[in-house]
């Protein structure tokens, strides 16, 4: 098993949003801040893979943004605050989008977010969890 990069690449369910995913991230995150701009918006949602060509995306990045992959998204370099941008486009808010990010209704990841948020019991390390799960 290659050992991570960076120390907190070995944190689970977490893309950090640093230097590397900002370069990464640049298109995905010029577009998503164009949606501020009511006709950026109008255009975007008459021809949605036509309007993203003009931010020169990665095809990861571009499958990522049409298939509304949240995770996904971020993993290619998308900043959380910027990807809201597109969410609030779609009418969604930001708590639907974590509770898809996490594989919840909205209402079961409001009730854990009420009762102090997900355990750090098994979430802090994949090598640990691998090492113990074989």
């Amino acid at each position: 098993m290659q050992q991570p990069r960076k120390e907190y690449e070995d944190i689970p369910g977490t893309t950090v949003f640093d230097a590397d995913q900002c370069r990464k991230g640049y298109g995905i995150n010029m577009f998503c801040m164009s949606l501020l701009k009511a006709p950026n918006r109008e255009a975007f949602k008459k021809d949605e893979a036509g309007y993203l060509k003009q931010y020169n995306l990665t095809p990861g990045q571009t499958e990522a943004v049409l298939k509304r992959d949240w995770n996904g998204m971020l993993r290619e370099g998308g900043n959380i605050y910027f990807t809201a941008k597109l969410a609030a486009t779609d009418g969604l808010s930001f708590q639907q989008v974590a509770a898809m990010m996490t594989g919840s209704t909205q209402q079961e990841y409001a009730d854990m977010m009420l009762k102090g948020g997900r355990s750090p019991n098994g979430n802090r390390s994949k090598s640990e969890w691998a090492n113990k799960n074989g």
